[in-house]
């Protein structure tokens, strides 16, 4: 499924990016895949998913 549709980023693309580079702020994913940086209509599942991957880690 796409998260951000603007940058053609999957939820898998999405989750790989957070895992591998241990992002905890949307800024970081902005940077690294493009996710969340032009509309930001994908902005609240980001934020959902480094959430999500926050307390996993924990």
């Amino acid at each position: 499924m796409y998260v951000c549709i603007c940058r053609a980023v999957t939820e898998k693309e999405l989750q790989k990016c957070i895992d591998e580079n241990s992002c905890t702020k949307v800024s970081q994913v902005k940077k690294l895949c493009g996710a969340g940086s032009r509309c930001g209509k994908c902005i609240p599942w980001i934020k959902k998913m480094l959430k999500e991957s926050n307390q996993r880690e924990k």
